[in-house]
């Protein structure tokens, strides 16, 4: 009996180690192959990227749904995006997720030094990203194109000086400060690692540290990239689009339906010497011009026959004109239902900047969290490209490559999406 558990002993041992001896580094103990191992990270990035679209799911739900309801406020505020700049970044994108789709087949393939090139190009263009998104946001936060609550813009002032936000706007010091001079506040964390990188690059050189020197020369390409795409921004926001007469409608500002001012009257009164408008309000003292009646000098006798209860829709258009009279008036309606009594709906200026703020507020939303991703997926790319200058990867070991190549894809996939929505659909 102590013999047979000896030689089981014995066996076990050498099993163990003749295991130990064909399982290479880069196979986790808990697995037997590396398909295994493959197979078990596949999944887990796909259960990790279905997430990721549920996540992005409920604000692109917000979107549908306040879209649906304002739809004229979308068609008013989308004119301040600029569709060059998004689409730049869009083909930016698109070209990163080529060259990461080409890394994932140098790593299958053991091309250790194109592998380096392409993860560092991939890098290169998602800086190149977030510097034009640097100039985007800079540019909007100026004009006070902010969600609601801090939303300032004003067509006759588009671009406020710091004491202007001050004494105006009611904002801090510092704040207005920011407001102005928010590109510097965006470049200086990438001023600084450039810096940095550089330093460290200087140093292993001097020092001959080849392997730091290696990493070091295709960062500091890619902390540069982001202030190329800082120039990019640059040039296509200076000569970029001129809103116009898609402002937003402000208090004081003129609304989108008004096609004449004061001057104009002699220029476009009625036949027969009649200048009255039609539905003309006042102006800043609140005094209220001629409202006339679309039923004219009928009126009077649709209003006498409304009073028999079995003209009901003569009753209705009465209401619906009286309706109309108090709207034309300035006059407030106390049961918002009541406005409307026969009319499907009411025009009436809805660009206001609370509801604007709404959409900034989503655009910000949905275009700093894939910001944000974008972010994570340079500090997961930095750390593959220095694993592929160590070259950790062979015809067997891939995975990371493949894994954060997926992740990639869908983090460029949103972008597909945000883009039209935003920038393209009025």
């Amino acid at each position: 009996m102590a013999t047979i558990d000896s030689v089981s002993s014995e066996t076990d041992a050498h099993a163990h180690d003749s295991h130990g001896h064909d399982h290479p580094s880069w196979l986790a103990h808990h697995f037997d192959t590396p398909e295994q191992q493959f197979d078990s990270g596949k999944l887990g990035i796909w259960l990790f990227l279905v997430t990721e679209v549920l996540f992005f799911s409920g604000m692109f739900c917000a979107y549908a749904i306040f879209r649906m309801l304002r739809p004229e406020v979308f068609v008013g505020c989308s004119e301040f995006l600029n569709t060059k700049l998004g689409a730049i970044n869009t083909g930016v994108l698109l070209f990163s997720s080529l060259t990461m789709a080409w890394a994932v087949r140098c790593s299958q393939t053991e091309e250790h030094k194109k592998l380096v090139a392409l993860i560092a190009t991939t890098l290169s263009c998602a800086m190149v990203f977030l510097g034009v998104k640097s100039i985007e946001y800079s540019h909007k936060w100026g004009m006070g194109l902010l969600p609601p609550g801090s939303y300032f813009y004003n067509a006759a002032n588009e671009h406020p000086t710091q004491e202007q936000l001050v004494e105006l706007h009611g904002f801090s010091d510092s704040m207005a400060y920011f407001l102005t001079h928010s590109l510097y506040f965006l470049c200086a964390p990438f001023a600084l690692i450039a810096a940095g990188v550089l330093v460290w690059l200087i140093i292993a050189k001097v020092t001959g540290k080849d392997f730091q020197y290696a990493c070091a020369k295709p960062l500091l390409v890619v902390a540069l990239s982001f202030f190329g795409g800082v120039g990019l921004g640059t040039i296509l926001e200076s000569g970029g689009e001129h809103h116009g007469e898609g402002h937003v409608a402000m208090a004081g500002d003129h609304g989108h339906g008004e096609e004449h001012t004061e001057g104009d009257h002699d220029d476009h009164g009625h036949e027969g010497g009649d200048h009255s408008h039609e539905g003309e309000v006042a102006g800043a003292e609140g005094t209220v011009g001629v409202v006339e009646s679309p039923l004219g000098e009928d009126y009077a006798a649709v209003e006498l026959l409304a009073e028999n209860e079995t003209n009901t829709g003569l009753k209705d258009l009465v209401a619906a004109e009286k309706a109309q009279q108090s709207l034309a008036k300035g006059q407030v309606v106390a049961d918002p239902a009541a406005s409307d009594l026969g009319i499907s709906t009411l025009d009436g200026e809805v660009n206001t900047p609370k509801q604007a703020g709404v959409f900034f507020g989503i655009y910000y939303c949905m275009t700093g969290v894939h910001a944000i991703h974008i972010l994570a997926g340079i500090g997961v790319l930095v750390w593959l490209l220095i694993r592929a200058i160590r070259q950790d990867f062979n015809r067997q070991y891939f995975g990371p490559v493949d894994y954060v190549g997926l992740y990639w894809h869908l983090v460029d996939l949103i972008w597909i999406y945000l883009f039209p929505l935003l920038y393209l659909i009025r």
